[in-house]
């Protein structure tokens, strides 16, 4: 839409516009000019009448050439003003529309000013052929003229009035009344078009006024919006000043407590000592008013009152109310007990400091360090520190946090206390282990602490007590062959144990057997079935007796005093007899062995549990779950339960027995595989594996047995290898067939080789006790090694630096042919010749595989200089190859004695 100045302004123009064009509609005016016609004589100007009330310009139409028109003159009293005011007009008019009749409006402009008539408004800015005639008087005023002109077909045709036809009822689109009456629209048309144009000015400010506002109030809405925020960050911090306020009233509390005691114990010292010296000055007087009672009293009451003064006075005059003799050296008369006593002057408990000597009638007293004031940072910025008597506490951090090292130097976590402890001084004594992050130092010589023990026996079946006794409730095995120790002793075929400790066992056991299903061979402790559980298991599958089997068992479990260990045969039903079903093979050396590990070396020991897996699978990762742990601050399991993770570096014992059922000649003919896996920094690292032969439509179980180092967040987890058309289904319950037992030791008391055969050297053919040569494939450590091309019997022993109790397990993959194929650790020490420790046999290879596998676990103590070595044997049979690496290896682990 137009605004309405420019609407006005196209009015006067076109009005100025039609009285130019005045010539073509019979105007008398003369005409002059190249737009006037030529030869067409002038017509005289058109008079206006002043007399004329109101005009009213309506909708242009056609008009005939005897249309009358009056002409008034112009009124003779007008001012030059009004002249100049026409003349600015006619001006701008004749500028817009000069190149269409220049000449016209020059000629009408003249003919105007000469005129001497009166005339007011709007009419004389107006054609003379549009003004209306003068209404006489006394008569109706005529109604307004159509006139049709130029003008209306330049508003129809001009693009910025844009009005619709319909809106107005004219096809040109524009309609102007003009009712003007003298006297009241007196203002020049100039002045009306200034104050429009002011008043659009006028609207342009308010709107950018109001713009200017909205930002202002932006700005305000946006400064309290900040104001609110700075408000809230404020309260916030008001209440961590209150919580804080209520931490520090709670340790102010706690040393209030704490200085109460204090005060408490130094004024009942100082009440001993005032009431020695007091006892001391008034004892003279008491003697003497004794005498002098006695002389006034009875001859009857002599000897009763000369009692009581021996009671009181000593044989050289010394009061009797302390000890009887005088204390040595570093003691103290203990007023407290009756009568007297010297006791030994205490020693200041860690994370106190000495506040006064011990003297003859006082013992030393001692204060309690404040670590958080001393050390401000102790905990960090925001983890408030709160002391207790020998140690501090960190509140609100998560004991994890705190078992990693978080106590710091000199300190240790106090798991019981769940609290930090100054760690404990020697004072000049030999450290028999040294203080760790969860472990205060044990003070003494490792000859005074034993650390670890071995303990070795041969097993038995017992003797036949019927023809027909069955396995199926179980039968528990007979320890023979060595008498007991200060560790344990043998009674009724259990092992029972007279010290605390963490205990490792192996056995090695080989049998034929022709029951109808399956045999369980495992370890039970407390000895019967109602009371104790069943540490592991290992299941033998049925071979129609057609060849030996040799089995390991090995667990892991922490024991106390009187808690007794027995070894368990089984079957599942009732249809296999002991004395023709079982056919047991005598192992040479010790077939069972014990490790036993002191509670001082921070040893811990874990049992898990295996999941039975809901479907059959070929590989297989098992998920466990915790059954025994004796820290779970060092060894817990993952998040997803598929391994264990470690807080501390240290040297870890593992083994893992899982019982399985397989359907498949494949799973026969190519076996499985059991691998462990090292986790750091997320990435699995192979540590150890071991083979088993496969079996179909059989039960039977893997184990895999080893050690190796472990760093702080390592986590170790399991993988079982099938082949890919093999159906596995692994079992897991309470009853010891799979599970995952393992130790954890610190580096500072053990040590871990683990080592593949070499491939040079290998005894393949017909092979009759030759030595194995191995590989070290693990770093050199300052007990034991390998040893090497320039020492004897090199890449064959294994030789010990230190004195200790070592433990060794060995799996063998191999293709043979033999009946028996033997595996035998020998023991050689310095000057002696070497004899056999243990023994493991395998038999003939199952039917349909093409890898048959042995293996052999044990414990025993070794010396400065003490090798070892291993030897195969194969009766009535050749060798055709060993594996020289992956399902062929040994671990060792060495324990300070």
């Amino acid at each position: 839409m137009p605004s309405p100045t420019r609407t006005l302004l196209l009015i006067y123009v076109l009005c100025a516009f039609s009285a130019a064009r005045s010539v073509d509609t019979g105007d008398a005016r003369p005409c002059s000019g190249s737009h006037c016609p030529a030869g067409r004589p002038s017509r005289p100007a058109r008079q206006y009448n002043p007399t004329t009330q109101s005009r009213s310009i309506n909708q242009y139409h056609p008009h005939s050439s005897s249309h009358s028109e009056q002409q008034a003159p112009l009124s003779s009293h007008r001012g030059r003003s009004g002249e100049q005011t026409k003349e600015n007009i006619q001006t701008r008019v004749a500028g817009v529309v000069g190149s269409v009749c220049a000449d016209c409006v020059t000629t009408q402009r003249q003919q105007v000013i000469n005129d001497t008539r009166l005339c007011k408004g709007i009419e004389c800015r107006l054609p003379l052929r549009v003004r209306p005639k003068p209404r006489v008087s006394g008569t109706s005023q005529p109604p307004p003229v159509h006139v049709a002109d130029r003008a209306a077909q330049f508003l129809g045709e001009f693009p910025d009035i844009g009005y619709p036809a319909s809106e107005f009822g004219a096809p040109l689109g524009v309609q102007l009344t003009c009712d003007i009456k003298p006297g009241e629209n007196e203002v020049p048309a100039e002045d009306a078009l200034i104050l429009h144009l002011q008043l659009t000015k006028g609207q342009e400010k308010l709107v950018e006024t109001l713009r200017t506002q909205q930002v202002v109030i932006r700005d305000l809405q946006q400064r309290l919006v900040e104001q609110q925020g700075a408000l809230l960050s404020q309260q916030r911090e008001i209440l961590d000043q209150q919580q804080r306020m209520y931490e520090q009233m709670d340790v102010v509390k706690a040393q209030y407590g704490l200085l109460s005691e204090t005060i408490k114990q130094v004024s009942f010292q100082g009440l001993q000592g005032e009431l020695q010296s007091y006892f001391e000055s008034h004892l003279a007087g008491l003697q003497n008013q004794a005498r002098s009672h006695l002389q006034k009293s009875y001859a009857v009451h002599k000897m009763n009152v000369d009692a009581k003064v021996v009671n009181v006075v000593g044989d050289a005059g010394n009061p009797l109310l302390g000890c009887q003799s005088p204390c040595e050296t570093e003691e103290y008369c203990d007023f407290q007990k009756d009568p007297p006593q010297c006791e030994r002057c205490t020693m200041c408990p860690p994370g106190f400091f000495l506040v006064s000597q011990c003297s003859p009638t006082a013992d030393q007293m001692c204060q309690d360090r404040d670590e958080c004031l001393e050390l401000p940072s102790l905990c960090g910025e925001r983890v408030k520190c709160l002391n207790t008597p020998g140690g501090f506490r960190c509140l609100g951090v998560a004991e994890r946090e705190i078992s990693t090292g978080l106590c710091g130097h000199d300190y240790f976590y106090n798991q019981e206390l769940q609290e930090c402890q100054a760690c404990s001084d020697c004072d000049g004594e030999p450290t028999a282990s040294p203080c760790t992050s969860i472990r205060d130092a044990v003070c003494g010589t490792v000859s005074e602490n034993t650390l670890s023990q071995s303990w070795a026996a041969s097993i038995a079946i017992p003797p036949t007590k019927s023809k027909a006794m069955s396995i199926y409730p179980g039968i528990e095995l007979n320890f023979q062959g060595k008498e007991g120790n200060n560790l344990l002793y043998n009674h009724n075929n259990y092992l029972n144990f007279q010290q605390h400790g963490l205990l490792w066992t192996d056995y090695n056991f080989a049998l034929k057997h022709s029951c109808r299903n399956f045999l369980q061979v495992g370890m039970r402790m407390n000895g019967s079935e109602e009371e104790g559980h069943d540490l592991s298991g290992v299941r033998i599958e049925q071979p129609e007796r057609k060849f030996l089997q040799g089995v390991a068992v090995s667990a892991a479990v922490e024991v106390e005093p009187n808690h007794t260990l027995a070894i368990v045969l089984t079957s599942p039903n009732q249809y296999c007899n002991q004395s023709k079903d079982l056919q047991v093979y005598e192992l040479g050396g010790s077939s069972f062995s014990v490790l036993w590990l002191s509670h001082d070396t921070g040893a811990v020991a874990m049992t898990a549990q295996m999941s039975t897996a809901a479907h059959y699978h070929s590989n297989y990762r098992p998920t466990f779950r915790i059954a025994t742990v004796s820290d779970p601050y060092i060894v817990a399991l993952t998040s997803d339960n598929r391994g264990v993770r470690f807080m501390e570096s240290g040297v870890v014992k593992f083994v893992l027995q899982q019982a399985i059922y397989s359907m498949g000649h494949t799973c026969v003919r190519e076996g499985f595989s059991l691998i462990a896996y090292i986790n750091q920094n997320g990435t699995n690292q192979e540590v150890i594996r071991s083979f088993k032969s496969g079996v179909n439509y059989r039960d039977t179980s893997i184990t895999l047995s080893g050690c190796t180092v472990v760093r702080n967040g390592d986590w170790l987890n399991f993988e079982i290898l099938a082949p890919s058309q093999c159906n596995v289904r692994y079992f897991g319950d309470s009853s010891g067939i799979s599970m995952l037992s393992l130790m954890w030791i610190p580096s500072a008391v053990s040590s871990s080789l683990r080592a593949t055969v070499s491939r040079t050297g290998l005894p393949l053919g017909a092979v009759r006790n030759k030595p194995l040569f191995f590989r070290q494939i693990s770093p050199n450590t300052d007990q034991m090694r390998l040893a090497g091309s320039s020492e004897p019997y090199a890449q064959r022993n294994f030789v010990f630096s230190e004195a200790g109790v070592a433990n060794v397990a060995l799996n063998l993959k191999l293709i043979h042919s033999c009946s028996v194929v033997k595996l035998t650790l020998h023991r050689q020490d310095k000057g002696a010749q070497a004899k056999p420790l243990a023994q493991q046999v395998g038999g003939q290879m199952p039917e349909g595989s093409e890898w048959a596998s042995v293996g052999l676990r044990t414990s025993f103590d070794v010396q400065n200089g003490t090798a070892v070595y291993v030897s195969v044997d194969c009766v009535r049979g050749r060798i055709n190859q060993i594996t020289h690496e992956g399902d062929t290896n040994i671990s060792i682990l060495w324990v300070a004695s």
